[in-house]
């Protein structure tokens, strides 16, 4: 049975119920209306309620009883430690592309954690795998309407997912589609493409697979994203699998453009439904740039619906910047700044119109770094992989003026911890400068100004 922890609060909003209430943080919501809540979805469904009975755990072990009268719906100000009160879902496959069994040994628990957990996927769109639920998760699914949830398919065909889960359920996931269409619930769906195993036919055979299920008001499938395969100098040597190389990221790009317009096509006979001459195959970055040729226009992503997945990231950010820069960045700086910018290199070349832009604000000198990861063995890194180490190789010894402009994407969720486990504190005490975590354009450009 399955131990469900009171709710432990880490943070407590300014000017909220809670606030007002006297909540600190370390206190614990044990029940609402006579209820544990398993998961911050319950606990938000539980708060729904214009009367709340609490039972409250303070930071000394003391349990205390209160009723609450708010308006509906209304929020209480609290933020927790974990989305999860009753531990996380994990992972019963064994894919050999699995980033997890590509580190390293000898790192902090957490990054070993394998997370198939269908409250993350609806809470915050993490991939899951659909092999690991009793029936009594499918019925909470359908009873609390948790749509979209975010699934990696990678392949429909059961022989061909079986081989890549390395798992006998993970052939039922034309079955489970089916389900989420008959109760009008969605997906998003993620195909990570592995050369000599689910890609050629068998990727023609998933595509037409998932868009059959892209039909109706409420199609079952929303999205698809095709994601090549990362390897790392890490992963085990019997693992089957071969780098994408530049011809076949060629290859990919081809077969799903040809199925996006085939989609188009279709869609003419399909009575103008409510996302006409759309796609539903879209392509990540990394195959363009793995195949140097360039990236889409930035009106080709619609509604950026597989946006975590890198589909649209790096154009999204560049519009982003362009307006933002419009609005924030000054004509000059005074006193003048040196900053460096660290980036993967795999948006070397996409992101100078970037650097260019920063650099005409008189006084203000930003200088890119964008690197490959020597710490993962790859030759084309994307930002959100870097890691200390890779930074301590490439940068130590060097003038990197005031400080670090760094990606937020490259630490932990939550932690000044980068993913070899290297804290931010630590390397900017190696690299003797200033270390700046930037989250989204508008903090770049405000930390390159303040």
């Amino acid at each position: 049975m399955t131990t469900i922890r009171p709710a432990r609060i880490t943070k407590v909003l300014p000017d909220s119920i809670a606030a007002e209430i006297g909540f600190e943080a370390g206190d614990a919501i044990v029940a609402i209306n006579g209820t544990r809540p398993r998961d911050l979805i319950d606990y938000q469904f539980l708060c729904a309620d214009e009367v709340l009975e609490l039972e409250v755990l303070d930071a000394a072990g003391k349990t205390h009883s209160l009723e609450i009268e708010k308006d509906y719906d209304q929020d209480l100000g609290l933020e927790f430690e974990t989305a999860l009160f009753d531990g996380l879902i994990q992972c019963n496959n064994r894919c050999p592309f699995c980033f997890i069994d590509q580190q390293p040994p000898g790192k902090r628990t957490s990054l070993y954690l394998k997370d198939d957990d269908y409250r993350l996927s609806f809470l915050y769109g993490s991939y899951l795998t659909l092999t690991n639920l009793p029936e009594r998760e499918w019925q909470r699914i359908e009873q609390m309407r948790l749509s979209p949830l975010y699934v990696s398919v990678h392949a429909t065909e059961p022989e061909v997912r079986i081989r890549l889960l390395k798992n006998q359920r993970a052939g039922q996931i034309l079955q489970q589609i089916k389900w989420f269409q008959e109760r009008r619930l969605q997906i998003h769906a993620q195909v990570v493409v592995c050369p000599g195993i689910n890609d050629g036919e068998h990727l023609e055979q998933t595509l037409r697979d998932l868009a059959s299920f892209y039909t109706g008001e409420v199609p079952a499938v929303a999205s698809v994203a095709v994601v090549p395969v990362g390897l790392t100098r890490f992963r085990p040597s019997e693992d089957e699998l071969t780098p994408v190389t530049r011809e076949k990221a060629k290859e990919v790009i081809s077969q799903v453009r040809r199925h996006a317009v085939a989609c188009r096509q279709t869609s003419l006979t399909q009575q103008f439904r409510q996302q006409f001459g759309s796609s539903i195959a879209w392509l990540a970055d990394e195959w363009f740039l793995i195949a140097g040729e360039e990236l889409p226009s930035e009106s080709e992503y619609k509604e950026y619906p597989q946006i975590d997945n890198g589909v649209g990231s790096i154009q999204l950010f560049i519009k982003q910047f362009a307006a933002a820069a419009a609005e924030l960045l000054p004509p000059k700086v005074y006193p003048k700044r040196k900053l460096t910018w660290v980036v993967g290199n795999a948006v070397e070349t996409a992101f100078q119109p970037i650097l260019k832009r920063l650099n005409s604000v008189e006084g203000l000198e930003v200088n890119m770094r964008a690197l490959c990861s020597d710490y993962w063995g790859q030759s084309i890194t994307v930002t959100g992989l870097l890691t200390g180490h890779d930074l301590l190789l490439n940068l130590q010894g060097q003038d990197l003026g005031e400080g670090i402009l760094l990606p937020s994407v490259m630490l932990k969720h939550g932690e000044l911890i980068f993913l070899d486990d290297i804290s931010v504190e630590d390397l900017a005490h190696k690299l003797n400068t200033k270390i700046l975590p930037v989250a989204g354009v508008e903090d770049l450009i405000n930390t390159c100004i303040a």
